[in-house]
């Protein structure tokens, strides 16, 4: 079983408390894109991300000090420096090292400027969302310039075993399930609110990373045994659910 889930604009750069670390696949990509990125001024950031004045000048400066090689001096390992609403419930402060491996092997985290990233892979600090119209010569936004090579990593990542889609609209769109060799199950958290099941995004994301703490600290390789999921009041919801998409409610 493989999980999938997306990045984080909030970042923690602070020194991490594992050793171990892998690096990122793609690094020809990465240097690509962030060669693109190099040659934006920060007015020009601000209105390709739709952000701030000041979040353009910081990531600005961040691409300009972008270096070819990763290491702790300038990088973090992507669990451990995505701090966004999913990854605030994946309790990596206390995971052991059997936790870190499972979730090495077993979850990948997917990527505007990284493609595809396992939880130990080292990554300098950036914002690249991957619904960003950035025009490069494979095309015109990072969904054609990505391609089919997500899916065909994710392929090797997952061996035929079934994957577990818990990364976001924008983010999924990156994988072309044509290529995909596996079975997807994507989930789906819902709150009870003015009198019906309805997603509220701030809690979805919270859910997302709580399901993904679940599989990783109970070990999980099965999909069914997701199905036990009840932190923070969550279940699973049988009648709102099909082979290829489950509900969870509260």
């Amino acid at each position: 079983m493989l999980i999938l889930i997306s990045p984080a604009k909030t970042l923690d750069y602070s020194d991490p408390h594992i050793q171990k670390f892998t690096q990122p696949d793609f690094g020809s990509d990465v240097k690509t894109l962030v060669q693109a990125m190099k040659k934006k001024s920060a007015r020009e950031i601000a209105e390709l991300m739709d952000i701030s004045e000041n979040l353009a000048q910081l990531n600005e400066q961040r691409y300009k000090n972008f270096q070819k090689e990763f290491s702790f001096e300038n990088s973090k390992q992507a669990l451990l420096a995505f701090k966004g609403d999913v990854y605030t419930k994946i309790d990596v402060d206390n995971y052991s090292f059997q936790d870190f491996e499972f979730a090495q092997n077993h979850l990948r985290i997917l990527s505007g400027l990284y493609g595809l990233l396992k939880p130990l892979d080292l990554i300098q600090p950036y914002r690249l969302e991957m619904g960003t119209r950035l025009e490069t010569k494979k095309g015109k936004n990072l969904y054609e310039y990505w391609g089919t090579k997500i899916a065909k990593a994710i392929n090797l990542a997952a061996e035929g075993e079934p994957i577990i889609n818990l990364a976001s609209q924008e983010y999924f769109k990156a994988v072309d399930l044509k290529a995909l060799k596996s079975k997807v199950i994507t989930i789906h958290f819902k709150e009870f609110k003015n009198g019906k099941y309805q997603i509220v995004g701030f809690f979805a994301k919270q859910a997302r990373g709580m399901m993904t703490n679940f599989a990783i600290k109970n070990k999980i390789t099965d999909p069914e045994a997701l199905k036990a999921f009840h932190d923070e009041g969550y279940e699973f919801s049988e009648p709102q659910s099909n082979s290829e998409e489950w509900v969870f409610v509260r």
